[in-house]
């Protein structure tokens, strides 16, 4: 059974620096898409809200016209039969039947009178949709340019990068490798605290490279002996020398 391999104190911290900067690199190429893809989601967020908002609009404008166009038979039928009781009212043989037929006359065109209010009325409101619906295809019109722009502008950025990320995945997942696991876990859980990544950071005069609270001289030749895993006191982030750190490179 072959002997597993021991790394000394220095080749641990050399694994950490050059995870901690091939990972940097890639966190510089995300920047590069700045807050576009959180842009493109909530412009199509908005966009898919518009367009529910206007379907809404169009089925209530659809119930409208179907609502006048119904008043508007009423009123061809209350017509129709107000000819017809006119036609009658020529030949009435007694006053019981003019009256009949006058109150037939004065409810038709009572009838007229209400399917007339009614559709001035449905009209009015169609005439308020109608411009709330040219307002929102307006609006999502220009919504759906920007969003073309942003999804073009990000595409671009993708394309020009997409190569380099790709390979950079491969070297963190090589790098990944080569640290033990505790380290590691270690490692993420700072990185993941701060916003810039920055999990092992070198010493910059005489100063923390993360927070850059002020590390003590015996502490700092202790970090130089490369002897163990030393961390800021104030910020948690491993501390390495500033020459150890130059010497990895990309």
């Amino acid at each position: 059974m072959p002997a597993t391999k021991e790394y000394s104190v220095e080749d641990k911290l050399k694994g950490l620096i050059l995870l901690q900067k091939i990972e940097s690199k890639l966190d510089e190429l995300h920047i590069l898409k700045g807050e576009l893809p959180m842009e493109v989601k909530d412009l199509e967020d908005e966009i898919a809200g518009l367009n529910a908002r206007r379907l809404r609009i169009e089925e209530e404008i659809n119930g409208i016209q179907k609502f006048i166009d119904e008043k508007k038979e009423i009123i061809k039928e209350s017509q129709d039969l107000l000819k017809k009781y006119e036609k009658q009212s020529d030949n009435v043989k007694n006053n019981r039947e003019f009256e009949a037929i006058n109150k037939e006359i004065e409810m038709q065109t009572l009838e007229i009178k209400l399917a007339e209010k009614h559709i001035k009325d449905a009209t009015d409101d169609l005439y308020d949709n109608s411009q709330k619906h040219k307002k929102l295809t307006d609006t999502i019109s220009n919504k759906e340019k920007d969003l073309e722009d942003k999804k073009s502008e990000l595409g671009k950025i993708i394309s020009v990068n997409e190569k380099e990320e790709k390979q950079l995945n491969k070297e963190i997942d090589k790098a990944r490798e080569a640290v033990e696991e505790r380290l590691l876990l270690g490692y993420e859980r700072i990185r993941k605290s701060y916003r810039n990544g920055l999990s092992v950071v070198p010493i910059q005069r005489d100063s923390c490279g993360g927070c850059f609270n002020s590390i003590p001289p015996q502490r700092q030749s202790e970090i130089r002996q490369r002897k163990k895993i030393i961390v800021c006191e104030n910020c948690g982030r491993i501390l390495v020398d500033a020459d150890l750190h130059d010497s990895i490179s990309l």
